[in-house]
């Protein structure tokens, strides 16, 4: 599904350019507050975040925290107050509104919660009317290009019914036709399961995953923490901040309410190369999550020296055994000598213990993690003798 054909080949294509170095997507410290006549609300504080090419992004937070609003920055649909937004090297904080309806429509798709397909037109001249608009392909292409991506999502039948006369499931369909209708690099969908029932939502996302594999990117805003485990990875705003994205991929048992919760009693430590970390023999006293370079698991020789036992990188943990036994260190880590700063967040003690008590399939992953690391240090340790 969704394969060659997918290319571009039409003419009059102006795009954003998705290779080269740097992120697909790219907001810096962007911030967003609303004036009313209650008062001013910040609903995004200095938020960072970079998409790369390729990657299936799943939005997630509670109604209110800001979500929607990341999104309508990358769209354009609404201007940060202050920060910046590249989307494939273009700025879009900087373009006016004609150029950025002309921009939006040939490198963005967006897809809707409530579908926004236009009630007097037909499926089929809802999903050209992209074309039509953006002069992209011929327009004697245009009708056959439809026809075909209506195919791919398995609507072409109804391609001559208006919208009223097909189901919510089948309008999200041909919502995700249209927003492929100009070949886009990347897909911004907000909310787009919300008004479907389960087997409807699972089939939209099984869509999206095809595609994701067919190359495009996907940034989705959803409330189902269900479907974004599947995505490529989770982003969770809340309160108009990012929590730390590390900390999700870590413990991905962990529900939105309790990665809120550990994102507010982290803190944050950084290391220069070779610094250690924790030493052998030292007392337990914080879990660590690595969210930036290498660090190096070492195990002191017998007779001197030292062996690398393992290398952990961004999104891995350390630190859990000694905690879990209630002992001391049995091996020492150290920032990598040849990866620059490294950056951990560090959880004490008892909120480690806290967090495992209140999330039981957190703690099964723990568990066996360390009882992995446990077999794998003994087996280095006899390899010494």
């Amino acid at each position: 599904m969704f394969g060659r054909w997918l290319k571009p080949n039409g003419a009059n294509r102006s795009r954003t350019d998705t290779g080269g170095p740097g992120h697909l997507i790219d907001l810096r410290n962007v911030v967003k507050t609303y004036q009313s006549a209650a008062g001013s609300f910040t609903a995004l504080k200095g938020v960072n975040l970079t998409v790369d090419a390729g990657e299936f992004v799943a939005v997630i937070g509670k109604s209110g925290s800001g979500k929607s609003t990341l999104i309508n920055m990358i769209t354009g649909i609404d201007r940060p107050t202050s920060g910046e937004v590249f989307v494939g090297g273009t700025p879009v904080h900087t373009l006016g509104e004609g150029r950025m309806s002309v921009w939006r429509g040939r490198n963005l798709g967006i897809i809707f919660q409530f579908f926004q397909l236009l009630p007097s037109l037909s499926v089929i001249e809802n999903v050209m009317l992209p074309m039509d608009f953006c002069n992209m392909y011929r327009p004697s292409e245009r009708h056959a290009r439809a026809l075909h991506l209506l195919e791919q999502v398995e609507m072409a039948d109804q391609a001559h019914k208006l919208p009223s006369a097909i189901s919510g499931g089948q309008q999200q369909r041909v919502a995700i036709a249209r927003a492929l209708a100009n070949d886009p690099p990347i897909l911004i969908a907000d909310e787009p399961t919300g008004n479907l029932d389960s087997k409807t939502s699972a089939a939209v996302f099984q869509l999206f995953e095809n595609l994701v594999n067919a190359g495009k990117t996907i940034v989705m805003v959803t409330h189902d923490n269900d479907l974004a485990r599947r995505a490529t990875r989770s982003v969770i705003v809340s309160d108009g901040e990012i929590v730390n994205q590390y900390l999700a991929r870590a413990l991905p048992r962990l529900s939105l309410d309790q990665l809120i919760t550990v994102t507010r009693q982290i803190d944050r430590l950084t290391y220069e190369p070779g610094q250690p970390i924790v030493r052998q023999g030292a007392e337990a006293e914080y879990f660590y999550i690595i969210t930036k370079g290498r660090v190096e698991v070492i195990i002191d020789q017998p007779g001197g020296g030292e062996l690398i036992a393992e290398v952990l990188g961004e999104g891995q943990y350390f630190g859990e055994q000694a905690l879990l036994g209630g002992g001391v260190r049995n091996a020492t880590v150290r920032a990598a000598h040849d990866n620059g700063v490294v950056e951990v967040v560090a959880l004490d003690r008892n909120e480690f213990h806290a967090l495992l008590a209140e999330s039981e399939g957190t703690r099964a992953d723990v568990e066996r993690v360390a009882a992995e690391r446990r077999a794998a240090n003994s087996d280095a340790r006899a390899a010494l003798t």
